[in-house]
């Protein structure tokens, strides 16, 4: 159940103050700015849009920083940077930051790409898994896997599905050949590199991309979710 804004973001903000008040005592201004500016950057993946998000997270160390309630050098505030850095990391932010499947996104997936028993099938950039869930879903069958860059979502997403074979890497670096189905959900700018990626997946794979198509290639087949948008289904190899 999600609560009505801006509750999300004043309940994060107030988790920071007591993880900060209880930590300083004991581990001192610094370590204790990084657990708090950390607790409130993980509390902004709840956010549904990327302003909740930015707001969610920047809200406690702008309040710190504005009510003098410490005195910090200014090396310490480095500190709210890494914490960001370590959630959303500069090369993801030139894909796809954090873009939650919504559920039902991939009904009728299963139908328009069928795969045998035992399939391999791989989110690239799984986030924090809903992803992963609604390919569960779709492929109860399937081995499915997640990757992502983020080293904290990665955590993250492996408790909430412990039953996907989760890792951190890079998704571009990957090697996507041994994948029966591979699903994506990236921006429009990255699609012309997910179309390269292709060419590493054997004949009669799949690529699934949520809302954004591959440029310049006619799909196999196209469903729409729940909420709209449109689901591009490609059968390997590609058509020109």
């Amino acid at each position: 159940m999600r609560l009505p804004w801006p509750l999300p973001a004043l309940l994060a903000w107030g988790l920071c103050w007591v993880l900060f008040a209880l930590l300083q005592p004991r581990w001192g201004q610094g370590p204790a700015l990084l657990a708090a500016c950390l607790l409130g950057t993980l509390a902004s993946l709840a956010g549904a849009r990327w302003w909740r998000r930015v707001f969610i997270a920047a809200g406690f160390p702008l309040a710190l920083l504005l009510s003098g309630a410490v005195a910090l050098p200014a090396w310490a505030w480095l500190l709210a940077l890494l914490a960001l850095l370590a959630v959303y990391p500069l090369n993801a932010w030139r894909d796809a930051p954090l873009f939650p499947t919504p559920e039902g996104a991939l009904q009728g997936l299963a139908a328009a790409a069928p795969l045998a028993a035992g399939a391999r099938v791989l989110d690239a950039g799984c986030g924090l898994g809903h992803g992963l869930r609604a390919l569960r879903a779709a492929y109860p069958q399937a081995q499915i896997e997640g990757l992502e860059w983020s080293w904290p979502l990665a955590g993250l997403c492996a408790l909430r599905c412990p039953w996907a074979r989760v890792r951190r890497g890079d998704i571009w670096a990957a090697d996507w050949s041994a994948y029966q189905l591979v699903y994506v959900f990236q921006r429009p700018e990255s699609m012309s590199r997910v179309r390269i990626k292709c060419g590493e997946m054997a004949p009669g794979s799949y690529l699934v991309s949520l809302e954004f198509a591959l440029p310049d290639t006619p799909a196999s087949a196209q469903t729409v979710g729940r909420d709209g948008r449109p689901l591009w289904i490609y059968r390997l190899p590609l058509a020109d």
